[in-house]
């Protein structure tokens, strides 16, 4: 995007073929500092640079802005799982502990997204298209699911919607609580990657998922 000053003391100039995304960037801004409840709609376009009936725009109202950052933030979430599970390769366990090592690392790279998607209010009915966006990255994990079931026999074979929503419990969990950039953090005596990666193997060996050779 594209800033000018006008002048000393003035407030930053902003390029009106940008708003969206200048709203965007702000908004994540504020997100990282005061949480995805700890700002209003005047307060994202203030700290963007534009009047406060700006956002207007391009947005209906604060809602409409925190569900476009989220549904962005589910899709590069779910390229993100989709690179690391690489279509199983070279074999689904392996693959399988690549994406959650991948749902911990988009966490912490990307925590004020992470925040919008998960912790921002925005009601689902009225924004399918966050719902849509966070089924194709849970899909994913339940794709990937699928895959390590089937290097088990048939009759052992647990569903593959049970162990998504276990092993994605598990990782958001972990990213929950390393995530915390505040004094209230916990002090963890291991690493996230070590912690999940431990978590996982716990859980595949207790199905009896075959261990790759």
């Amino acid at each position: 995007m594209t800033w000018h000053k006008d002048g000393p003391g003035s407030r930053r100039g902003y390029h009106h073929g940008n708003l969206r995304e200048a709203l965007i960037a702000a908004a994540l801004d504020l997100i990282s500092k005061k949480g995805p409840a700890g700002f209003t709609f005047a307060d994202a376009a203030r700290a963007a640079g534009v009047s406060p009936a700006a956002p207007y725009r391009h947005f209906r109202d604060r809602d409409a802005l925190m569900a476009d950052i989220a549904r962005r933030g589910f899709d590069a979430f779910a390229e993100a799982l989709l690179r690391a599970w690489d279509d199983g390769k070279p074999t689904p366990r392996s693959a399988f502990e690549r994406v959650g090592r991948a749902y911990l690392g988009f966490a912490a790279k990307e925590p004020a997204q992470f925040s919008a998607m998960f912790e921002s209010g925005v009601p689902l009915n009225d924004y399918p298209e966050v719902r849509e966006a966070g089924d194709r990255a849970f899909n994913v994990l339940r794709q990937a699911c699928e895959a390590v079931a089937a290097t088990m026999p048939k009759e052992k074979r647990p569903p593959s919607l049970m162990m998504a929503l276990h092993i994605w419990s598990l990782s958001h969990g972990i990213a929950s609580l390393f995530g915390r950039g505040d004094a209230a953090r916990r002090t963890i005596p291991m690493s996230p990657d070590d912690l999940l990666e431990a978590a996982v193997l716990i859980y595949l060996d207790g199905l009896g998922v075959p261990t790759d050779k």
